[in-house]
């Protein structure tokens, strides 16, 4: 399997009858990205992929790397597909990979038995697993900066403050596979608790550009909201088809990948009012940002297009990297290490808190609400903000919306003992 190698690092072999990683000629931390800039997906990918990397390209250009050793980020491709993304996994975590960013959830659910076993911690930012959000249960696997099920719940918050839900009906349309199935068991528990009804129009892989049916359904049923759940080119095909029926566009929600320039650049106006829930910030009018310009795209280090620096999923790609960079900063300073290993990181994640004094610092003021983790807390129950189109881009249209963690901390916690139910040999830990 080819790697590309996009940040500059040096050479290092593996060493040691532990199995420890060492470089050959000088330290470095080690970071695969599992990216996928073909296949299906490849319109999000891509800019995910960007930001992730500039940011580190960026610190390392600018800073030296953190704690002086400089970020080596390597490549995978995987095409969204969960087979490739166990590939990757298998072919570079001898590397000394400290974390893996799988940028899916069905790679996600593959790779979560295998983190406590190889000691690599996985950060699914904001997808996969949300029981993974037990710390106790899942030592190894991190969601930073909130599950599904807390980001429906803040959905849910806004639908509420927006006309009420109670004799509501809310229209769930969804990607059929494990990622847009995942937020049911939460709708199914609180749509009794809190008097509205739901229905359910899955849409299957094959069918993301032909959604017809499922919309001349939507509109037999009459749902006061609809909320989706969707991926690469069902999006803008859902924009669309909901503009056909007229359905009322304030009234039609994404979640936080369902709300990417990529998805509505195509739609224009005819999508003008459609709402998606997002969790980092838009635009590049952060220090930051402008740093990354200065340092990496104009010095020509970077893949961008100029012109996309600051898009939605840019900047989820470059939070994602954020929340590494400060987990390994976190990871150094209690290990007393510069070259810390994944067990290290797994502590780091774990000490993660990205307060707004900090974000100001690192020149992302406003960029996102404060996240902080603990050993229970693998999850943060960060807020979410709603954001909407304008017909040309998206502005933000909401204050920052904590999740129920009340409701929803007690239902991660069943989902957790059920998923290790029937796995007398899965690793857990004590917290105190």
């Amino acid at each position: 399997m080819k790697l590309k190698s996009l940040i500059f690092g040096v050479a290092a072999t593996a060493v040691a009858a532990s199995g420890t990683w060492v470089s050959a000629q000088a330290e470095e931390l080690y970071v695969p990205n599992l990216s996928y800039r073909t296949g299906p997906f490849a319109g999000g990918g891509i800019p995910i992929a960007n930001g992730f990397n500039d940011y580190f390209t960026m610190l390392n250009e600018r800073d030296g790397g953190i704690g002086g050793i400089k970020v080596k980020v390597e490549e995978c491709e995987t095409g969204y597909n969960a087979q490739k993304g166990v590939e990757c996994y298998e072919a570079t975590k001898g590397n000394g990979a400290l974390v893996y960013n799988p940028y899916s959830t069905g790679i996600t659910l593959q790779l979560i038995p295998k983190a406590p076993e190889d000691k690599i911690p996985v950060l699914s930012m904001g997808y996969g697993l949300s029981a993974a959000a037990i710390g106790e249960s899942f030592p190894y696997t991190f969601n930073y900066p909130t599950s599904y099920w807390s980001q429906m719940s803040s959905i849910l918050k806004y639908i509420d403050a927006n006309g009420g839900l109670k004799d509501k009906k809310i229209g769930f349309i969804y990607l059929d596979v494990g990622y847009g199935k995942e937020p049911i068991p939460l709708l199914e528990k609180l749509a009794p608790e809190l008097g509205f009804k739901w229905v359910g129009f899955p849409v299957g892989v094959k069918e993301m550009q032909n959604q017809s049916s499922q919309w001349l359904n939507v509109r037999k049923e009459k749902p006061d909201w609809m909320i989706m759940w969707g991926w690469g080119a069902m999006n803008a095909t859902a924009v669309k088809e909901a503009a056909k029926i007229r359905f009322p566009m304030d009234k039609f929600i994404g979640n936080w990948w369902a709300g990417a320039h990529a998805d509505l650049d195509p739609v224009g106006s005819t999508g003008k009012g459609y709402l998606a829930a997002n969790f980092s910030g838009v635009g590049a009018d952060f220090p930051a940002l402008q740093d990354i310009k200065k340092y990496v795209v104009d010095a020509g280090k970077s893949q961008v297009d100029p012109e996309k620096i600051g898009d939605v999923l840019y900047n989820r790609g470059l939070f994602n990297a954020v929340i590494i960079a400060e987990a390994i900063k976190a990871a150094q300073e209690k290990s007393g290490k510069k070259a810390i290993t994944g067990e290290d990181m797994r502590d780091g994640l774990e000490l993660f808190d990205l307060s707004d004094a900090r974000l100001k610092e690192l020149g992302l003021e406003g960029f996102t609400g404060a996240i902080k983790g603990s050993c229970k807390d693998h999850e943060g129950a960060g807020a979410v903000f709603i954001q909407q189109w304008t017909g040309d881009n998206w502005e933000r249209v909401s204050d920052l919306i904590p999740p129920m963690t009340d409701v929803v901390r007690p239902l991660l916690e069943e989902a957790a003992a059920k998923f290790k139910s029937d796995k007398p040999e899965w690793k857990t830990q004590t917290c105190g």
